[in-house]
């Protein structure tokens, strides 16, 4: 199974953010989460398409990949904070106001999902064979005991009506 990995880092905009967008493509195949990304709406969303674009480069560099795109799906993907940048802004009667200016490093993992093998179908039974679950499902209906008494009915307004049957 080939895995690989791409990361962006100092990407202008908050982990938080990021984290948003990412949601939606985590555990995705490739070529539906790009079309995920293409088309939301979020700025952030071209910066996870390029990330993930790498992704999928480095795992076609790998050696043992199959060559199928359509086996990759997102493994992992995550925003961790990067460093802020603190700006002032003026304010009124002197003061002044604290910017922060987040920044993010995206990381986007890509992996191989396994080949499925089919099972070989099993041997059909005669005309009149009863298969063993068949049979022991029928014994265990047949040995079941009956209810006793009545069984009740919840309704809204309960007392007789519930009595009665």
């Amino acid at each position: 199974m080939i895995a690989a990995q791409a990361t962006a880092k100092y990407v202008r905009t908050s982990a938080q953010k990021a984290g948003l967008v990412l949601d939606l493509v985590r555990g995705c195949a490739v070529n539906q989460a790009l079309a995920t990304l293409r088309f939301s709406r979020k700025k952030v969303a071209r910066d996870i398409e390029k990330v993930l674009r790498s992704a999928i480069a480095n795992a076609q560099q790998k050696p043992g990949y199959s060559g199928e795109v359509e086996r990759l799906y997102v493994s992992a993907c995550y925003a961790d904070q990067g460093p802020s940048q603190k700006r002032v802004r003026p304010a009124p009667m002197g003061r002044a106001f604290r910017v922060v200016k987040r920044t993010a490093h995206l990381t986007v993992g890509v992996a191989e999902r396994p080949e499925k093998i089919a099972a070989a179908p099993a041997p059909k039974a005669g005309k009149g064979a009863r298969t063993a679950k068949a049979a022991k499902a029928g014994a265990a209906t047949a040995s079941a005991p009956a209810p006793k008494g009545r069984a009740r009915k919840a309704t809204k307004a309960g007392g007789a009506a519930a009595a009665q049957e």
